[in-house]
C-alpha cells in the first residue's frame, strides 16, 4: 500500500518536471526578444513585417503631441490676439476720455475755427500714443482733426449714433484711412449735454502685423516643445520596451496564448493570489478539485474559496508537499508563498490528486518487482561478483547510503553503483527507502540487511 507522505508530490519528479519545463519555457521566451522565431507564422509573420511596437508608440505619441501642441498654439493664440486687443482697447478708450475731457478742447468748440486749437493737440496724443488717429468732430459730425488735414472739415465717415447717445463704442469699422479697431466716446459740456465725439483707433494691419510678430515666437516655442515632445516619446518608447523585454505585439500575444495552454493543460492545480489575498489565476485542474467554475474564481478571496487547511499551506508556504483533503479528492498542496508586509498573502498553490501519484508510484514499484524477480534467477548481465562483494562490503561499513556515496567509496560511477544496490536490494540483501528530505525529487538510500 501507498502510505501519504508529505513529500509524496515529488514521486518520480513527475509533477514538478511537467510544471518546470512548463514554465522554464515561458520564462525563456519572456527572456528572449526572438520568442519561438518558428512558432508564429502565417498570420502573425503579416502583422510583424508592418510597424513595429517601436515605431508605433513613437508614431502615436508624436501624434498626439503634435495635435497638443497645435491645440495649445491654437488656443494660445486667440489668447494673445484678445489680449493684445484688449490692451489697445484700454489704451485707446483712456485716451479718447481724456481727450473730451480737456477744457482746451471743450473751449473750442465755442471757437469760429475750432479745428486751430484741436488739430495741433490731437496729433500730438495721436503721436504720443502711438495710435492710428484722433478725429474730434461735433454733434453734426463735422471733423475737427484728423491725421490727413484735407479731411477737416468733412462729415465723418462711420456712424456716430452711439456716441451722440451718450454710449461709449468699441469695434471694428472701415473710415477713410482704412478698417481700425476704434474706440469713441462722447464729449460734454459742463451741464453734461453731449456736443460733440472723440475717437481714437489704429489700424487692424498695424495690429495685425504687431500679432504676427508675437506670433513668431509662440511658433518657434510650440516647435521647441513639440521636438522635444517626440524626444521625449522616443525615451518613453525605449522604457516601455525594455519593461516587456523587447516583445513585440505579436509575441506578446504568442506568449500569453502558450501560458494559457500550458496552464489549462496541465494535470496539476494552479491557483495564484494577489498580496490582498484575491484570486488572480485559477487553471481547469485546480478548478476541478474544487468543484468550482474557474471564472467564478477569479477576484475571489482565497481565504473563502480554498478553505482552512489550503489557506494555510497557501500562507505559510510548503515546498515538501502536505497531503490535504478537499471534498472527495486527496490532494498534496505545495506553495511558494509567505506572509506580506501588509497582513496579505502573495502567493501560488499548488495541488496534485493523490489519486494520480498512487497510479505513478504503483508503476513503478510493479516495474521494480519484475526487475527483482529477474535479478533473484541469477547475477544480471553486465554485473561482476567481485564488484558485487565490494559494493556489499561498502554498504555494510555505512548504516545507510546512496549509490553517490557507494559510488565515490568505490571509485566506480553512481550509475553503477545503482545497479549493484538494486541487484542487492532485490535479492534481499539490502533494502531500500526513500528520502523526502532532499529538494527536488525523493533520494533512494539503501542499508545492508541481516543476511549480508
Amino acid at each position: 500500500m501507498l502510505s501519504l507522505h508529505p513529500g509524496a508530490w515529488d514521486t518520480r519528479g513527475a509533477a514538478s518536471e511537467t510544471i518546470g519545463r512548463s514554465f522554464g519555457t515561458i520564462g525563456r521566451e519572456q527572456r528572449s526578444p526572438a520568442l519561438a522565431p518558428h512558432a508564429a507564422r502565417g498570420d502573425n509573420e503579416q502583422v510583424a513585417s508592418k510597424m513595429t511596437l517601436r515605431v508605433q508608440l513613437i508614431v502615436l505619441q508624436a501624434l498626439i503631441v503634435f495635435l497638443v501642441t497645435l491645440a495649445t498654439g491654437i488656443v494660445a493664440g486667440a489668447f494673445q490676439e484678445h489680449a493684445l486687443r484688449d490692451a489697445y482697447k484700454d489704451r485707446m478708450q483712456a485716451v479718447a476720455q481724456s481727450i473730451a475731457a480737456l477744457p482746451t478742447v471743450h473751449a473750442a468748440f465755442d471757437d469760429a475755427e475750432p479745428s486751430v486749437a484741436i488739430q495741433p493737440i490731437a496729433e500730438v496724443i495721436r503721436e504720443a500714443s502711438d495710435l492710428a488717429y484722433v478725429v474730434v468732430a461735433n454733434d453734426d459730425g463735422i471733423r475737427y482733426s484728423h491725421p490727413n488735414p484735407a479731411r477737416i472739415g468733412e462729415k465723418v465717415s462711420t456712424d456716430p449714433s452711439i456716441p451722440l447717445s451718450g454710449e461709449v463704442y468699441v469695434g471694428t469699422q472701415t473710415g477713410t484711412l482704412g478698417t481700425s479697431w476704434r474706440v469713441k466716446v462722447p464729449i460734454r459740456d459742463d451741464e453734461g449735454a453731449v456736443i460733440g465725439t472723440a475717437s481714437v483707433g489704429i489700424l487692424e494691419s498695424e495690429l495685425n502685423e504687431e500679432f504676427s510678430a508675437n506670433l513668431v515666437w509662440l511658433i518657434s516655442a510650440m516647435l521647441a516643445a513639440a521636438v522635444l515632445g517626440v524626444f521625449g516619446s522616443a525615451w518613453v518608447t525605449s522604457i516601455i520596451r525594455r519593461r516587456i523585454y523587447r516583445l513585440e505585439p505579436h509575441q506578446i500575444a504568442a506568449l500569453v496564448k502558450n501560458q494559457e495552454t500550458t496552464l489549462h493543460g496541465l494535470s496539476e492545480g494552479v491557483i495564484t493570489v494577489d498580496d490582498a489575498g484575491r484570486i488572480t489565476l485559477v487553471n481547469d485542474a485546480a478548478a476541478r478539485f474544487l468543484d468550482r467554475d474557474a471564472a467564478d474564481l477569479d477576484g475571489e478571496l482565497a481565504a473563502e474559496v480554498l478553505g482552512t487547511e489550503l489557506s494555510t499551506v497557501l500562507r505559510e508556504g510548503e515546498s515538501a508537499g502536505r497531503p490535504v483533503i478537499v471534498g472527495s479528492h486527496v490532494l498534496v498542496a505545495r506553495s511558494t508563498g509567505s506572509e506580506a508586509d501588509r497582513g496579505g498573502i502573495g502567493a501560488t498553490l499548488l495541488l496534485r490528486d493523490h489519486t494520480e501519484l498512487h497510479d505513478v508510484v504503483r508503476r513503478v514499484e510493479a516495474a521494480d518487482a519484475i526487475i527483482a524477480f529477474r535479478q533473484r534467477l541469477g547475477l544480471p548481465k553486465g554485473l561482476s561478483a567481485e564488484t558485487l562483494d565490494r559494493v556489499s562490503a561498502a554498504l555494510v561499513a555505512r548504516p545507510d547510503a546512496s549509490a553517490t556515496e557507494i559510488g565515490e567509496d568505490l571509485d566506480i560511477s553512481r550509475v553503477s553503483a545503482r545497479r549493484y544496490l538494486e541487484h542487492l536490494a532485490a535479492s534481499g540483501r539490502a533494502t531500500r527507502a526513500l528520502d523526502y528530505a532532499t529538494k527536488g525529487r525523493p533520494s533512494t538510500r539503501y542499508r545492508a540487511s541481516d543476511a549480508v
